[in-house]
């Protein structure tokens, strides 16, 4: 019989050790609730970091795959079938920027297509390579291949890869004069940003910032390239992010939630730059199959109706008003909001915390080692939501035990 620490001793032996896991091996989820190969149960906040935006095992999820599974799983590009041309007419229209869609699999692959675009897109207008530098932000994440880990304006991902891919300036995040002078020279062609940062912190764009963005863009000849993988798809209240700022994008890459979990990526791309890539320019062998593309509808359907965005701000404001409620009596955290920030005396320890909530029946993300980051499924409920508070107050104060 195969036990528990027989497959954690296959997971250290077989996989590249590329990953922290926890020492559990989990086999089930229905909602927002998992089990492990022993029966253990947990309330997720996690929910893939992100991607289970729906939950796990949602029935319409599982109906379409199940479904689609029986008709066609792959015809390759050269071919298309219905389901993505489906999802590419209803993303358009639920986008309001939005003229045509690239299919992919991953939000680093959603990413890498952006920067080819943006790229090409400032060759056809006659810019040499020189002048087609891209604009990120300190603290971003766009994903761990070599462009998108160079276009993350954080060392530490990039470290030992060099030599990176050149062509991207680094500016801080909210600041709209140092991103002014670093456009001043003529040669930016794009800028790309999260609207909300997420390894770096769960930092949002301040008010205004995204419409200030927009208008140096313009002003420097660039585009605006909105990275919405972990902030799309509802994870703010709306079905994009910038809506909230009223910002028209060039460029929207997604992914994450867009498959509920199934991997699917896209990017969005608005009338400036549809005809940018043409004929070879670009393309992928598994982008936009049918099975990804089938579930991905069901998820943008279920993700754009009112009753997800009103149970993400009502459930949203619970957990806060829940995690400044245990931070009362403890006193572990010096901000709460999306995320909690411990304070400087527990710096560093965010892996820590996570070790005794999952010993505590609850799955929780850190974003950085100070950060905890709270992501559960947008239609998580009110049970799940109290339950996992209760487990987080004990997970806690575990920690702080002697």
């Amino acid at each position: 019989m195969t036990t528990t620490q027989d497959l954690l001793d296959i997971g250290r032996d077989r996989l590249v050790p590329v990953y922290r896991q926890r020492e559990m091996v989990l086999e089930r989820g229905r909602g927002s609730r998992v089990w492990d190969n022993e029966d253990r149960e947990y309330v997720d906040f996690s929910a893939g970091i992100a991607v289970c935006g729906l939950g796990h095992a949602h029935p319409a999820l599982v109906d379409a795959l199940a479904t689609q599974a029986g008709k066609l799983w792959h015809t390759s590009n050269v071919f298309y079938s219905e389901p993505p041309l489906r999802l590419a007419e209803e993303l358009v229209a639920a986008s309001r920027f939005a003229s045509r869609v690239f299919f992919c699999n991953s939000g680093a692959e959603a990413n890498e297509a952006a920067i080819k675009l943006v790229r090409r897109h400032a060759a056809a207008q006659g810019r040499p390579p020189e002048r087609r530098v891209i604009i990120t932000f300190h603290g971003s994440f766009h994903g761990r291949t070599l462009a998108a880990v160079t276009a993350t304006a954080q060392p530490k991902y990039q470290e030992g890869y060099e030599p990176l891919p050149q062509g991207f300036r680094y500016v801080d995040f909210n600041d709209l004069a140092q991103l002014d002078a670093a456009m001043a020279a003529g040669d930016v062609c794009a800028v790309m940003l999260e609207p909300v940062q997420g390894e770096g912190g769960v930092m949002p764009a301040a008010d205004g910032y995204l419409q200030g963005v927009r208008e140096l863009c313009d002003r420097h000849g660039a585009l605006l390239v909105l990275d919405e993988i972990q902030a799309g798809m509802g994870r703010t209240g709306t079905l994009f992010a910038h809506w909230q700022d009223e910002v028209k994008p060039d460029v929207v890459t997604l992914a994450k939630a867009l498959g509920g979990g199934f991997p699917i990526g896209a990017m969005l791309v608005g009338e400036r730059v549809a005809e940018t890539m043409q004929y070879g320019s670009h393309g992928t062998t598994f982008g936009g199959n049918p099975l990804a593309a089938a579930v991905a509808r069901v998820a943008l359907r279920e993700l754009s109706s009112p009753a997800i965005a009103a149970n993400v701000t009502r459930q949203s404001q619970a957990i806060r008003d829940g995690v400044a409620k245990i931070n009362e009596k403890l006193g572990l955290f010096s901000q709460v909001r999306g995320r909690a920030v411990l304070k400087p005396e527990h710096a560093g320890k965010a892996g820590a915390i996570l070790d005794h909530a999952a010993a505590n029946g609850l799955l929780l993300l850190q974003a950085g080692p100070d950060v905890l980051r709270f992501v559960p499924a947008l239609n998580i409920g009110d049970t799940d939501v109290a339950e996992g508070l209760v487990r987080l107050e004990r997970a806690l104060e575990s920690y702080l035990a002697p």
